[in-house]
């Protein structure tokens, strides 16, 4: 019964999907697009060497979740490839994507998000994981663009989350929640008082659809620190292009700076003149808390 449940588990592990992007990004650590024979309905994308990361340089994570709730990262892969290519491992919501046609089928969950969390503490105490002891899970950025974002927001209270990243969101109000697609997750603002990180909203200008949700939740923020950058692009970001395009450099800053501490990616948003405000196209704005 063990023979056959090694080779099972070995039959399966060998049809597992993986797709090489951008020759594995712009990073110092070339990263793969993978599927996870433990993880149904997700994509992980990590560094292809995983010997260079150890518990005394372990991996941050980054959970992403999609804009329409469409249930595979098509849209986003060359951005979260960028990133993993840095030094993270990447749990995003749904199905890899192999080519370049866009998903069709049924939504994504707020719940997958959870399970991606619940699945990197799983493979860092694994033994015969590839992930064992490599894996940093006092450094957990949530994430997700669009309905992503209402995802991310809507688990926000997670105790494991060390810092949020909102894409192309926020939360609709009374008076614009008609405008929401079916099926997306709907909090109330004051869902905004469970967030208990620093966070960042990324968005694409005054033309971006969720430019007006996302500067609303940002003004209601005061209990953690909390930013906006605004680049003016609408509401699609620069995901699809190379290597993610300029919401990768911004993405990339927040999390070199929130978790793994990198006091260079600190200054992109930190003090009155900070890089991000001198970047061509961006603009920044700040809570009081965030040049404490």
């Amino acid at each position: 019964m063990f023979c056959l449940a090694a080779l099972m588990a070995a039959v399966s592990l060998s049809f597992a999907a993986s797709r090489i992007v951008e020759d594995g990004g712009t990073g110092p650590y070339k990263a793969i697009m993978q599927e996870e024979s433990t993880l149904q309905a997700h994509t992980v994308f990590v560094p292809q060497d995983l010997s260079k990361f150890n518990a005394q340089h372990p991996l941050p994570v980054l959970v992403w979740g999609n804009g329409a709730c469409t249930n595979s990262p098509w849209e986003h892969y060359k951005f979260l490839n960028e990133i993993a290519s840095y030094g993270y491992i990447v749990v995003a919501t749904g199905y890899i994507p192999m080519d370049e046609e866009p998903y069709r089928g049924p939504m994504s969950t707020t719940e997958q998000q959870i399970e991606s969390i619940d699945w990197v503490f799983a493979q860092n105490a694994d033994q015969s994981s590839p992930y064992y002891g490599k894996i940093d899970l006092k450094n957990i950025c949530v994430a997700g663009m669009s309905c992503g974002g209402l995802q991310t927001l809507f688990n926000c209270a997670d105790p494991r989350i060390t810092t949020l990243m909102i894409c192309n969101s926020g939360l609709f109000n009374q008076q614009n929640a008609n405008q929401a697609v079916g099926g997306m997750p709907m909090p109330p603002k004051s869902k905004l008082k469970e967030i208990h990180t620093p966070v960042i909203y990324i968005l694409g200008g005054e033309e971006d659809i969720a430019y007006g949700n996302g500067m609303d939740d940002f003004h209601r923020i005061d209990h953690v620190p909390a930013c906006v950058a605004n680049f003016p692009v609408g509401h699609g970001g620069t995901y699809r292009q190379p290597h993610g395009g300029e919401f990768s450099v911004v993405a990339l800053g927040w999390l070199n700076w929130q978790l793994k501490g990198d006091a260079e990616a600190a200054k992109m948003f930190k003090g009155a003149d900070c890089g991000l405000s001198k970047r061509q196209g961006w603009t920044i704005e700040k809570n009081a808390l965030m040049d404490k």
